[in-house]
Order: structure tokens, then C-alpha cells, then sequence
């Protein structure tokens, strides 16, 4: 979608209107999401999603942190100096040559930057895996190998046991660790992710 809008679709109104709704998107809070999700997803193709399951909450996610990726991943390739498109038309390059071997290649720190940084932010969402179906607590596991049929089996999150766990060490103190190391868990995800999304931007632009 990215690579379209600024390298393919035609600077007009439609094309500004569409950019500036996905950049709305990216704004809107995550539990509308999940009301969009319970609705269309969850409801609306129960039959395809299984309902309240791992495939649904993860469509819902992807959906979530999508106009973030489209919005870092148009950021970067407009950053990419006009003289390098010029330079591969230039050497009789296409225009897909030019940005599979010129522009790509530039933007790659910037996109991957983005990607990662959304998807620490879906790691950390709840309010929209509840609302469509997230069971608040663990879920007795099953053993073997994972197959394609537990796509579509109920499920939980790290975000939505925290939450639960906050809210039981209120009555009970011996949660009350047990979150904290769930939280810790979690900030060194987020960090690594992050970190992760440093490092390879740095690895990238060394490498232009």
C-alpha cells in the first residue's frame, strides 16, 4: 500500500483523502478495534474465524497496527533522494527495477523500524482481545505439536492475565508478585523489540 500511494497513484484528492483517513486510523483508540473486530471477525465470520479465537484476535491486531505500518513505511520511501529514482531511470531501469534494487533497499531501515515498533505495540494491547473473546486468566495447554486447527480455539494474552492478576491482588496479596513478574515480563519484550528495531536501522544505514 505503501509503495502505491508514493510511487504509483496519482498526487490528486482521492489520493490525499486516502492518506489522510489512514492516518486517522492510526489514531483511533485500540477499543474500537475491538468492537470492529467482535462485530465483523468474531460475529460476522464466525464460520471462517472459528469465533472467539486466536485467528480472529490476531486478524484484529494486524488490522490495528496496519495504517502505522502503511504510514512508517510511506515516511520512509518519501525520504529516499529523487536523485537515486533519476539515477536508475537514468541507467534504463523500470520503474519496479527502480524500486525493488534503489528504493527499497534505502527505505528498509525506516520500514522495518516501523513494523517492529507496531508490533511491541500489539503486544501490549488488551482492551481489544477482550472485546473479542480473550479468556482473563491461563488456559489448560495442550500437548504435542500445534496444528492448523487450534487457529480457531480460545485464547489469552500476557496483557489481559496482568490485568486480571492487578485486579486479584487486591483481594488475595499473593497475585501481587506473580504481576509483577508478568510485568517485568513484559517491559523486556517491549524493550528487546525496540532495541531490536535500533539495532537494525543502525545495521541498515551503515550499509547504504
Amino acid at each position: 500500500a505503501a509503495i502505491y500511494l508514493e510511487e504509483y497513484a496519482p498526487k490528486s484528492r482521492l489520493t490525499s483523502f486516502i492518506e489522510l483517513n489512514i492516518r486517522n486510523l492510526a489514531g483511533v483508540p485500540s477499543v474500537v478495534y475491538g468492537l470492529l473486530g467482535l462485530a465483523i471477525f468474531v460475529r460476522g465470520l464466525e464460520d471462517l474465524t472459528g469465533g472467539q479465537s486466536v485467528t480472529a484476535a490476531g486478524i484484529t491486531l494486524a488490522v490495528l497496527v496496519l495504517p502505522i505500518v502503511i504510514i512508517t513505511a510511506s515516511e520512509a520511501i518519501r525520504a529516499v533522494p529523487q536523485s537515486l529514482r533519476e539515477a536508475g531511470y537514468g541507467a534504463g531501469a523500470t520503474k519496479w527495477e527502480v524500486i525493488r534494487t534503489q528504493i527499497l533497499p534505502y527505505a528498509a531501515p525506516g520500514i522495518l523500524t516501523g513494523t517492529l515498533l507496531s508490533l511491541s505495540r500489539a503486544i501490549g494491547e488488551a482492551a481489544p482481545l477482550i472485546l473479542v473473546g480473550a479468556v482473563t486468566g491461563f488456559l489448560g495447554g495442550q500437548s504435542g505439536l500445534v496444528d492448523v486447527s487450534q487457529l480457531q480455539d480460545r485464547f489469552t494474552a500476557l496483557p489481559i492475565v496482568i490485568t486480571e492478576w492487578v485486579q486479584e491482588s487486591g483481594r488475595d496479596r499473593g497475585f501481587a508478585p506473580a504481576a509483577a513478574a508478568a510485568i517485568v515480563v513484559m517491559l523486556v519484550v517491549v524493550l528487546l523489540l525496540n532495541s531490536a528495531a535500533i539495532f537494525l536501522r543502525n545495521h541498515f544505514e551503515k550499509k547504504r
